[in-house]
């Protein structure tokens, strides 16, 4: 069971001054929203009850609630960190808090790597990694500060999250029936791309740089719902989630963590800080009862029916699916994005516990707050 308790100190991460995001739908907080064409069907994302947990509407945020990113944001005494698509932030430069790029659907390989390979992605417009750092050199930067002298000071006094980001270049592969090795022979090429966006943003000024890994796949209720078969020995029998998936994920991570230390042994005064999102939601996959999710890990709360209540046909917010009572008692939200819970979970493991290497306390000094705050514990 989860219990919310107060508490008259907490530690809180005050040492930056923004916070710069670039991913996926995994910290998407509403580009997608603003650039989802008017003349389109309303995207499910953009209906109840996405949002329904914490600001009781939809947000373009693909969970019931908050993000990784937000509870970042609140861990660092930051507002929460508005998307760069946006009436308010591009028209004034509204970006007290940081600026975020991450885009539901965003592939970290261009649009022409996939029409190579013959993979459907988004079919409207360009979100991949490179157009997100485009954005971030060409259009933001010249909006916040005046100069190159200002522009490298705002960077260096940012925490930069690159990522979560690749996971879209293997599900748009897998979904289109790929075969694991080719889709396996993608991830030199995705892991390169991120290597060398990060390498971009140093140059930038950056000297803070998360980076986190991919979850494991093996866990998503989408692909538990595509890959479903009848051999139990491709199941991991304690958690239920398929194991080539997983191992899958395992590989991407090993490599991406064999980039970072190149990076690292080019940049020495640079920190790059690996985010183990892998673990980290693995524990919840291990023990969700430990964790106060009551109905498990795998079936998503939200969506159209089946084994995982996953329905390609029937996506969570459209007519015919049904979201459960108590988001908070399950991991997964629509089958592929998390809830709430599940996400305050892993930011409390990526900020306070041993899944970051260096560890995220060890870079930024814990700041000490009289305030009230509301915490969390299980019992």
């Amino acid at each position: 069971m989860i219990i919310l308790v107060f508490s008259q100190t907490k530690h809180t991460l005050a040492c930056f001054e923004s916070i710069i995001r670039f991913g996926d739908s995994l910290a998407d907080t509403g580009n997608l929203l603003h650039l989802y064409p008017p003349s389109y069907k309303p995207p499910y994302f953009s209906l109840p009850p996405y949002g329904e947990t914490f600001f009781h509407h939809p947000t373009g945020r693909f969970s019931d609630g908050r993000l990784i990113l937000d509870f970042f944001a609140q861990d660092l005494r930051l507002p929460m960190v508005e998307p760069f698509y946006g009436e308010k932030n591009l028209s004034n430069g509204g970006f007290g808090g940081g600026v975020n790029f991450a885009v539901g659907g965003a592939t970290a390989l261009p649009d022409s790597f996939f029409a190579e390979k013959g993979v459907k992605i988004i079919p409207y417009t360009n979100v991949s990694l490179m157009a997100q750092l485009s954005w971030f050199k060409q259009i933001f930067l010249p909006i916040i500060c005046h100069n190159p002298a200002d522009c490298k000071k705002y960077v260096e006094t940012s925490l930069v999250l690159m990522g979560e980001i690749g996971g879209n270049d293997y599900n748009s592969a897998f979904f289109s029936g790929k075969s694991v090795d080719v889709v396996r022979s993608f991830i030199p090429e995705v892991v390169k791309a991120i290597g060398l966006s990060i390498t971009e943003l140093i140059k930038l000024g950056a000297v803070t740089i998360m980076v986190p890994g991919n979850l494991p796949i093996g866990c998503s209720a989408s692909y538990l719902t595509f890959f479903q078969n009848s051999n139990k020995t491709e199941y991991d029998p304690q958690t239920g989630c398929l194991n080539w998936l997983n191992t899958f994920s395992e590989y991407h991570n090993k490599l991406l963590q064999s980039e970072l230390h190149r990076i690292r042994l080019h940049n020495p005064n640079i920190t790059i800080i690996c985010a183990d999102y892998y673990n980290t939601a693995m524990q919840l996959y291990r023990s969700p009862q430990k964790f106060g999710f009551g109905r498990g890990g795998l079936r998503a709360c939200c969506g159209g029916g089946g084994t995982y209540n996953v329905n390609t046909r029937v996506r969570c917010g459209y007519e015919g699916s049904e979201a459960c009572e108590d988001p908070s008692s399950y991991v997964s939200w629509d089958g592929v994005h998390l809830t709430e819970a599940a996400y305050r979970w892993m930011a409390k493991g990526l900020s306070r516990g041993s899944f970051t290497v260096p560890k995220l306390s060890s870079v930024c000094a814990p700041h000490v707050s009289s305030n009230n705050v509301i915490g969390l514990e299980t019992n």
